[in-house]
């Protein structure tokens, strides 16, 4: 297959994609930031590139390749289909959608489309999230039988993250939020999950979202997932530690360099741009160089836990 050279749209000027998305793809030599998609071009005007006021008008122009949507997530989904079938390459924010149908319709779009369908669970480039993987496939801690995520913050919603506490618009609160992220980066270690329940529930903000929320995942060899996520901590914690039956493998803070397993410890930094692997490994899928480290297909069962998790909170 010829080298590809992606012309990127990218959907949203906001926090993630001014911070990390944009410059990743600006320091991709495969990539190039064709334009965006955004109701207010005076975010766009600092860039000097087009801009466009809808998807339909962007999705027009045949030179554009790849699309970044980058919107809250009532809007991944029909933006996601709309441009897989106008036969662009799709980056999706996490979470993937709404519910597990959207995401099955995701699904069916990229394969009816036989475009590239990646979702942005940039924890799987993580270079200690890979030689973690290494290591429990080595038997680092014998047989693996619980791994236990927590990530605590206060968070009030503010500034250009108000929209999160919006059930119409983000779909949940830290369940969708934070924990999506720890939900996938188990997947990615233990892989499909085979059941999933959960508890949500309003303890210090009483938003119209959940401020807390814990889920427990069971995978194939006994092993369990507790992913416990709260917007009410005034302590912050990362952690993620991984228990077997001949020893503990620590990760903690998930987002720092620290691996340490019995008989090692290594220093494993994240890159500057926690973004930049992630588009990097997507123009190598585009080019079917390397399988796709977060695909949709991978990212689906994060909703599918998801959604578990909250029917089985609501039955209770």
């Amino acid at each position: 297959m010829k080298p590809a050279h992606l012309n990127w749209i990218v959907i949203g000027i906001g926090d993630i994609t001014t911070r990390r998305v944009i410059p990743a793809i600006q320091a991709e030599p495969r990539s190039s930031l064709y334009g965006f998609v955004t109701g207010h071009p005076e975010k766009a005007a600092p860039y000097n590139t087009r801009a466009w006021a809808t998807l339909d008008e962007a999705l027009s122009d045949p030179a554009v390749d790849a699309v970044y949507v980058g919107t809250p997530v009532f809007l991944h989904a029909p933006e996601t289909i709309q441009s897989l079938r106008a036969g662009k390459h799709v980056m999706c924010e996490k979470p993937m959608a709404m519910n597990e149908a959207e995401a099955r319709n995701m699904l069916q779009a990229a394969g009816e489309s036989g475009k590239t369908f990646g979702v942005a669970y940039y924890r799987r480039a993580y270079p200690k999230v890979q030689r973690a993987k290494q290591l429990l496939e080595a038997g680092a801690i014998g047989r693996p039988v619980l791994a236990e995520l927590t990530s605590h913050m206060w968070f009030e919603g503010q500034g250009s993250r108000s929209w999160l506490f919006d059930p119409a618009q983000a779909g949940g609160g830290p369940l969708f939020d934070i924990a999506s992220h720890r939900i996938d980066v188990v997947n990615f270690l233990f892989g499909q999950p085979l059941r999933a329940t959960g508890q949500l529930s309003n303890v210090v903000h009483h938003y119209a979202v959940e401020d807390n929320a814990t889920a427990m995942i069971e995978y194939a060899g006994g092993v369990r997932g507790m992913v416990d996520v709260r917007w009410h901590s005034k302590v912050g914690r990362d952690e993620c530690r991984i228990r077997g039956t001949e020893g503990e493998m620590e990760l903690s803070p998930l987002n720092g360099p620290d691996l340490v397993y019995p008989g090692g410890r290594e220093y494993l930094p994240v890159h500057a741009n926690v973004h930049l692997p992630l588009i990097e490994n997507f123009v190598d899928a585009v080019e079917g160089k390397a399988p796709l480290l977060s695909s949709g297909a991978t990212a689906f069962w994060t909703d599918w836990v998801t959604e578990r998790a909250r029917r089985s909170s609501r039955e209770t």
